[in-house]
């Protein structure tokens, strides 16, 4: 079976709106999980991680339309780069500074956010 890059690309983007709506219900599964990133400078940490939910779950519908894929393609991109600078960074910086368990696994996140932006811009084109 052979596939061409149109079919590929389908693929990928409807794992990419899979993996945003699980992600995005997560937040309600389980929002505990989302403490340990938010910030301490944030305030109301619990409307954040629910309102961050219902953002990625918004997301990941509108990257199905084909007029609407690129704008939430877009968005996505600067969701995940606030995210890498405002959560994932300082994270890393605290979990070396206090030896916490976890260290390894968040340096291993940093430049995972960085195939998540090269997938979302997969979908930046009206055309995609």
């Amino acid at each position: 079976m052979t596939f061409n890059m149109k079919t590929i690309k389908i693929i990928l983007l409807y794992i990419l709106v899979a993996f945003y709506l699980f992600m995005g219900s997560m937040h309600f599964i389980n929002p505990n999980q989302y403490f340990a990133m938010m910030p301490s400078w944030l305030p109301s940490p619990t409307l954040l991680i629910y309102l961050s939910g219902v953002v990625e779950i918004a997301l990941a519908v509108l990257l199905i339309p084909v007029k609407t894929r690129p704008y939430s393609a877009k968005i996505i991109i600067v969701m995940l780069l606030v995210f890498f600078f405002a959560i994932h960074i300082p994270q890393s910086i605290d979990y070396y500074q206090i030896d916490h368990p976890d260290f390894v696994a968040s340096m291993i996140r940093l430049p995972v956010q960085f195939l998540f932006i090269a997938w979302a811009w997969l979908f930046t084109k009206k055309s995609s």
